[in-house]
């Protein structure tokens, strides 16, 4: 069975969701969750579902201990869920197309440092775009940049706010979000 570690800062809607998916698949399953926010919501849904949770530091992020937990579990994917750090070079070199990210917008547009959550949805409003979506990419050195594995639009009318786009991009996030996942294992046993 393969093995997923998903990596949070925030609710954790994402990553409940992603653990719901796969509880019953036998493809693979989440061993972990990582945080690096001791205050998380997400680490109480990952109590909830018995999934192990690893609290760290920024530091212990750019300093390797992280490296040597997540080297620990063995992971075959890596999956960004809402996780607001920059994930370091040291991590990515040694999980190659290994880690994966999901942005609630249309990269390359609204990506890169800063951009993220209602910040992107308020620029998006302000902008007047006709628009949005999620995009699903591999994650590399900088921020949002990674090669587009997924993504997925929705219609905006001029009556969004940046709220109604949260909305819109949380059903996107909830449905396309575990699939891809499923579908990179399955092409990667295939």
């Amino acid at each position: 069975m393969k093995k997923i570690i998903v990596f949070a800062s925030g609710s954790g809607t994402n990553a409940e969701n992603i653990i719901q998916y796969f509880k019953n698949k036998e493809i693979a399953k989440v061993v972990s969750v990582f945080t690096n926010n001791p205050s998380a919501k997400v680490i109480d849904k990952a109590k909830k579902h018995q999934i192990p949770t690893e609290i760290f530091s920024k530091e212990e992020l750019l300093d390797k201990k992280v490296l040597q937990k997540i080297q620990e579990i063995d992971p075959d994917l890596i999956v960004l869920a809402g996780f607001l750090l920059k994930f370091p070079e040291h991590i990515i070199q040694q999980y190659p197309h290994k880690i994966i990210n999901i942005h609630p917008a249309l990269l390359p547009n609204y990506g890169g440092k800063g951009m993220y959550g209602i910040h992107i949805h308020r620029a998006i409003v302000n902008n007047k775009e006709k628009e949005t979506g999620i995009s699903i990419h591999y994650v590399n050195e900088h921020y949002d940049e990674g090669g587009i594995i997924f993504q997925q639009n929705v219609a905006l009318t001029e009556n969004d706010t940046p709220e109604t786009v949260a909305e819109k991009i949380h059903e996107l996030e909830q449905q396309y979000f575990p699939e891809i996942i499923y579908n990179l294992l399955e092409k990667e046993i295939g």
